[in-house]
């Protein structure tokens, strides 16, 4: 059982910065890869980025390359996602989700855990 948090959201203007992190419950937080997905007003959720366990590899969605950027720190539970260059298209709730077994995945059903939720509101 893991348990997630997301913190790090806010409001901010358009071209700014945020870094989003995820606080994982759990000792076995290393074996799992994350990934931080999004939803807008009246939209599907959709993939963002995300980590293989050891933080060795990534995988971005294509809206995310060359602004967002994730990493994670085993030795302190914890995924974050640093967001640069924001647009007000960039605005939703972000989550994050854990699973096990595969690298990584940008499918929402591959992953089992997931957080509660932060709030990313990019004003023009």
């Amino acid at each position: 059982q893991v348990q997630l948090v997301e913190s790090g959201g806010g409001l901010v203007q358009a071209g700014g910065s945020l870094r989003l992190s995820c606080a994982a419950s759990g000792r076995t937080f290393s074996s799992y890869a994350m990934g931080w997905f999004r939803q807008a007003p009246g939209k599907e959720r959709e993939f963002v980025a995300a980590i293989r366990w050891s933080g060795d590899s990534t995988y971005n969605a294509d809206s995310a390359k060359g602004r967002f950027t994730i990493s994670r720190d085993n030795a302190k539970n914890t995924v974050y996602l640093q967001m640069n260059s924001l647009k007000p298209e960039d605005t939703a709730v972000y989550y994050c989700a854990a699973t096990t077994g595969l690298d990584y995945s940008s499918r929402s059903d591959d992953y089992v855990y997931w957080g509660q939720g932060t709030q990313v509101t990019v004003s023009s």
